[in-house]
């Protein structure tokens, strides 16, 4: 048997060993190799996807590769201290240090080219499936057709084995042989007692307890302010949780005869200090990991679903138009026209709702909208929303728009009330959200007959709505978009459909990508676990 033969026979024969270390080192290669497909996709290199969603996918291959790195280093090094007695045994059957080294040096080659190339195999089987899925998350309207990525199996291979050929000459050199008898009795070196801190167990009690506090406690614009300082505290307290706190605690148990030594405690705790003192920074690192993997997946769904809200609350209806500032009423009447005419003419059937909004002056120099109850119910109708009913000397608050980011309460709406000018003779009976009238700050509803008592308002504007809730997104988007082109000289004119249609297509890229480098950590956190399990057996 040659030398080589002996090498391959070991890892086939320890298929158990190295079973999680090349399925987790595959499927890091699959994902970097379907980024490097899209890179290299003819639909997108043709500006089908913009150009920073393509360097989001360069930018997120890198990651994935420079993560590899450390995750292939980690893993071979788990290994080698699992392999010390082996080792020992090789070297009392006469194999010098060199033999090992190149032992070593060989096996991790061989599996890393056998998982760089089943991983390249595999993303090609399954690379119609992935672009079919990214035609829909990309927002992608022509068809991502399956090609042979010739360039990405290049890049990909050359890659990768360069990674794994850098990994295994750098283990091969820092590789070193202790003496005989330590490395044959490698698994029977006797363990200090671990020891832990009640201060630094405090510590960890109290950075928890404030990091997952603040967390919860933090509301808008305050969250991007703690995030940073929340991050630090939680993993500093996290560390301690594994290292002290959880070894202060075993201690405690160990000094209580009644669960100590009641069944079969004593052989559990016992041993339970010494391996959550080992395992303290795996522990660790596979919560940090994942606790990335699922805060990412997480945060960017939570961001796609708060800014499809938000546009949703801003504007609920399908097109809206708001007369600006400085319009003349024949540019109004103009585009009032031409959106009527334009969607008569794709067939689309549209209930409309027109109305002038009073601002009416407060303090500070500021207006608010006021509006009587008919008008209110007439735009309710088109939405289908529920309608009000007001006597004389009662008003109705609408709370500002959820979308405003900031504090915000009822008690606003009541002093708001008391800034107007006949506002101390009017009841407020009632408070409701932010839905029907096309206006984000609070604003208020009353009755006819009060309307008709108000004084001069500061300024009136236009609001007309569209709702066509029946009609096809494809047109209604279509319709959208040739609208906000033709109107791009105001802010005035908004579609939800195609606002909705960009919202997905601008974040689809950064979902897309987000998503696979979360699966990838997720997995490699699994395999830690696998490594550290298989080490203590």
């Amino acid at each position: 048997m040659t030398f080589r033969q002996f090498v391959i026979n070991k890892v086939v024969r320890n298929k158990r060993i190295y079973g999680a270390y090349f399925l987790s080192s595959m499927f890091t290669v699959m994902i970097f190799f379907t980024f490097a497909m899209f890179a290299f996709h003819p639909a997108l290199s043709l500006g089908k996807v913009n150009d920073y969603a393509l360097f989001g996918m360069s930018v997120a291959g890198g990651i994935i590769y420079i993560f590899s790195f450390f995750f292939v280093l980690y893993s071979m090094g788990s290994f080698l201290q699992t392999r010390k007695k082996e080792f020992g045994l090789l070297s009392l059957h006469g194999m010098t240090t060199h033999q090992i080294r190149l032992m070593v040096f060989l096996e991790n080659m061989l599996i890393g080219t056998l998982a760089t190339a089943i991983g390249i195999l595999t993303g090609l089987v399954f690379s119609k499936l992935i672009l079919m899925i990214a035609e829909k998350v990309l927002v992608i309207e022509e068809t991502l057709y399956f090609y042979i990525p010739i360039w990405a199996i290049v890049l990909t291979f050359v890659s990768f084995l360069f990674l794994f050929l850098v990994i295994s000459f750098a283990i091969t050199f820092v590789l070193r042989t202790k003496k005989l008898i330590e490395l044959i009795k490698a698994d029977q070196q006797p363990k200090k007692e671990p020891k832990a801190s009640i201060w630094l167990a405090i510590l960890a009690l109290v950075l928890l307890s404030i990091g997952y506090s603040t967390a919860l406690i933090a509301r808008g614009l305050e969250v991007l302010v703690v995030m940073i300082p929340v991050i630090v505290v939680v993993m500093i307290g996290t560390y301690f949780l594994f290292t002290q706190l959880s070894v202060y605690l075993i201690h405690f148990i160990k000094k209580r005869k009644l669960i100590f030594w009641k069944k079969t405690n004593m052989i559990l705790y016992s041993d339970l200090s010494f391996r959550m003192k080992d395992n303290a920074r795996t522990f660790f690192m596979v919560a940090m990991i994942s606790t990335v993997s699922f805060s990412a997946i997480g945060t960017l769904f939570g961001l796609q679903s708060y800014l499809i809200n938000g546009a949703r609350d801003i504007n609920p209806y399908s097109f809206t138009y708001i007369e600006s500032k400085h319009q003349t009423a024949e540019d109004l009447e103009h585009d009032l026209k031409m959106i009527d005419q334009m969607l008569e003419e794709r067939g689309i059937s549209a209930s409309k709702a027109s109305a002038e909004f009073g601002y009416y002056e407060i303090e500070n120099n500021q207006s608010v909208l006021i509006t009587n109850q008919s008008t209110y119910n007439q735009f309710a109708k088109v939405l289908g929303a529920e309608k009000v009913e007001l006597e004389a000397n009662q008003v109705i608050g609408v709370r500002q728009s959820e979308a405003i980011i900031g504090d915000y309460s009822d008690e606003q709406i009541n002093t708001t009330l008391k800034q107007l000018e006949m506002g101390e003779n009017l009841d407020l009976v009632d408070v409701i959200d932010h839905y029907v009238i096309t206006e984000m700050e609070i604003h208020f509803i009353v009755s006819d007959q009060d309307y008709e008592n108000l004084p001069q308002p500061l300024e009136v504007y236009s609001h007309n709505v569209w709702s066509a809730e029946k009609a096809d997104q494809k047109s209604l988007v279509e319709v959208g978009e040739e609208l906000t082109e033709t109107l791009n000289y105001t802010y005035a004119f908004q579609a939800f459909d195609y606002m909705f249609y960009m919202i997905n297509k601008a974040y689809g890229p950064i979902l897309f990508i987000g998503l696979f480098i979360g699966i990838v950590f997720f997995v490699s956190a699994g395999s830690f676990l696998y490594f550290r399990l298989f080490t203590d057996l």
